[in-house]
Parts: structure tokens; C-alpha cells; sequence
């Protein structure tokens, strides 16, 4: 029986493309590009301000009790930001 060799393979010069189709719609996000809005900015800055005097209040009509940590003013300067329609990202959930 004659055994086969493999034959040897060249190397093409030629540059590989991708053969992934780019969608219609999609864009990529550019580093400059905003997750929030200034608005969005400025409603958590003033929930901030509120709780260093100590009078920021949580839940409907302040009253759940007073705000104890940065995360929660935060959180609560966000959610109103989303509440009036500015640009705020979803929520994680």
C-alpha cells in the first residue's frame, strides 16, 4: 500500500476579513457619549446637598425616615431624575 502525505499548505499574503454582517440600526457607544443626562446630574446633586444638612427624607412624602448613607441619597436622586423623563439608564436588576 502507498501512504499518503498531507500536502503542505502556503501562506497567503492576502488580509483575512470578517464574515460577520453588520446590523442596520445598531451603533456603537463612544467613550464621550453620556450615560446621564446634566439634569439627571443636577437633581442627584441637590438630593447630596439635602443630605449633608441632614434633611433628606426617603420614601412617598419623606415619610420612610431620614437618608443614613451616600448610596441612598444617590439612589434617590436617580430615581426621581428617572421619574421626571430625564436620560438615566435602566435600573439593574
Amino acid at each position: 500500500m502507498a501512504t499518503r502525505s498531507t500536502p503542505t499548505r502556503r501562506k497567503s499574503s492576502a488580509k483575512k476579513t470578517s464574515t460577520r454582517k453588520k446590523t442596520a440600526g445598531a451603533r456603537k457607544k463612544s467613550a464621550s457619549e453620556r450615560k446621564y443626562s446634566p439634569a439627571a446630574a443636577e437633581s442627584v446633586r441637590e438630593e447630596m446637598h439635602e443630605f449633608k444638612l441632614g434633611k433628606a427624607r426617603s420614601g412617598p412624602g419623606g415619610k420612610g425616615g431620614k437618608v443614613k448613607s451616600r448610596k441612598q441619597a444617590i439612589a434617590i436622586g436617580l430615581s426621581e431624575a428617572r421619574r421626571a423623563g430625564k436620560k438615566v439608564p435602566k435600573k439593574k436588576s
